[in-house]
């Protein structure tokens, strides 16, 4: 189960505070309390106290809903958590939230960025679309804070020099940034999410190529 350990033996048992079930050396003879909590898919269990008889069901101690697979990683200690690390949230695709871009027209560059879990954004973050031709275009945060799916925006007006007829656009690795003390975290807690993509994440977004 998550939160404790990386899997189901007595060192990763669940702890009260940070430490063992145990206050002191295990008295030769004595039956290690911890032996008796294990991991279920409903939560962490003991067997049933104080009852008897067959078929008797453990009780539950905790139960959290989603957590039958541990997102954690082995690291630097947090609080209470022995060695399990919460991890950085990380850009995992890009999506163009338009299919096509005309000069003439102008209109709105928008650009989504997708994290593996919901996060937190301070400030105005940045995001980069690459233009093949001529200056890359800035998009400013627009939405999104508390969930997954940041996105970001840029108007240009009908007719601006800023993109011409085929000039293709594209997201490129490392797109997203922050701006002026802006933020990016792992939704309530004070963990920096990993903002950096590969190249091939934003590839994947696919190009638009500007008509007249």
């Amino acid at each position: 189960m998550p939160l404790w350990g990386l899997d189901d033996t007595l060192a990763d048992k669940p702890k009260i505070h940070g430490r063992s079930l145990l206050a002191a050396v295990q008295t030769p003879g004595v039956v290690d309390p911890r032996t008796g909590i294990y991991a279920t898919t409903a939560g962490w269990v003991q067997g049933g106290v104080g009852r008897t008889g067959k078929n008797l069901m453990p009780e539950v101690l905790v139960a959290i809903r989603g957590l039958t697979t541990r997102t954690g990683a082995a690291g630097t200690a947090d609080a209470g958590f022995g060695a399990a690390a919460h991890v950085a949230a990380d850009i995992t695709s890009f999506n163009w939230n338009i299919s096509t871009w005309s000069r003439a027209a102008g209109g709105t560059l928008s650009v989504t960025a997708n994290f593996n879990e919901a996060v937190d954004v301070t400030g105005t973050p940045r995001l980069t679309v690459v233009n093949d031709s001529r200056s890359n275009h800035t998009l400013s945060y627009a939405s999104g804070t508390g969930s997954n799916r940041l996105t970001f925006t840029l108007v240009i007006a009908a007719a601006n020099a800023a993109i011409h007829a085929t000039d293709v656009l594209s997201v490129g690795a490392n797109a997203m940034a922050h701006n002026g003390g802006s933020t990016t975290k792992d939704a309530g807690t004070n963990v920096t999410s990993t903002i950096t993509n590969s190249a091939g994440i934003g590839a994947a977004t696919g190009t638009i190529t500007a008509v007249a």
